[in-house]
């Protein structure tokens, strides 16, 4: 197998007609050089050079070689180029795993922030409905980071990103609409019928826990399986809704309260292993953008 050095060797013998010039040219011995390109032809089975008493010239194998070993050496040398474009946060592909809540709500603005800072590096989303789907997906080497709720017992890196806080929202003719301070206690709400998340979906479990919490169990009117979905079918009247107070969507025309006790949960970016320097200028950015 021709190693990428032998094939460097016998393109600058080539090309400066010369053991020794090439020797010079890519600062190596002479008899090192020689011991390369001598290896390189016992691989390839025949001679690649003819020895001449003022100059060196391919042979017919060679010149078969010669193409190929510089098409190799540009192949190299391109792959070296998009690492450095990459390690300089000039081009590259970053791969980000989420929950559909933070997709809609935490990530547009930094994604907007990082594609102004660095145009060339595409990013691409997996978003999962589920926060144990995204940890086991990440864990299975999908994705260069994750960005979601804190992972129990995870084994690589995790940078905390502080809480994504909830709300409340009923229609804008609620009785209930208009509490003092803004601030309704959730128990308050425990004789409706909700707008809740389908089986599965993470914020299913988010609002079951809080309302667990609040003594009863919530019934539900209507289940959607699109987060967005739920602030716009409480705003319609079919139920109050829980949602993270990111994923509200502008001019909505609904009450939006602060449930009492306050409801939220951690938030982190976590990768398998030490992330690399394009996997951390995002965690940076997102961490400047995620706490207050």
């Amino acid at each position: 197998m021709a190693t990428l050095r032998q094939l460097e060797y016998l393109v600058a013998v080539v090309d400066t007609g010369s053991f020794t010039r090439a020797a010079e040219l890519l600062h190596v011995t002479q008899p090192a050089l020689s011991h390369q390109v001598r290896a390189l032809e016992s691989g390839l089975g025949g001679a690649l050079l003819e020895r001449l008493p003022r100059t060196v010239r391919p042979t017919p194998l060679g010149r078969a070689v010669l193409p190929h070993a510089r098409a190799a050496l540009a192949d190299a040398e391109r792959l070296r180029a998009a690492a450095r474009r990459t390690v300089g946060l000039e081009e590259g592909e970053l791969e980000v795993g989420t929950v559909h809540s933070i997709a809609l709500g935490l990530l547009p603005p930094v994604l907007r922030a990082w594609r102004k800072l660095h145009p060339g590096v595409r990013v691409r989303l997996r978003e999962y409905p589920h926060a144990d789907e995204l940890r086991a997906a990440t864990a299975a080497g999908q994705g260069d980071l994750a960005v979601g709720p804190v992972p129990a017992a995870w084994d690589g890196p995790v940078r905390e990103l502080g809480v994504e806080e909830f709300a409340l929202v009923l229609p804008p003719d609620d009785p209930l609409a208009d509490p003092p301070g803004g601030v309704l206690p959730l128990a308050a709400l425990a004789d409706r019928d909700w707008v809740h998340y389908a089986p599965g979906h993470g914020l299913a479990e988010v609002l079951d826990g809080a309302c667990a919490r609040a003594g009863f169990r919530p019934r539900p009117a209507v289940r959607t399986e699109q987060t967005a979905a739920a602030p716009v079918l409480a705003a319609a009247g079919l139920g109050p809704a829980l949602v993270p107070a990111t994923v509200l969507p502008p001019g909505l025309d609904a009450a939006v309260l602060r449930p009492d006790p306050p409801i939220h949960r951690p938030l982190a970016a976590y990768t398998r292993t030490r992330p690399d320097r394009l996997t951390t200028a995002f965690a940076e950015l997102l961490a400047a953008r995620a706490r207050p």
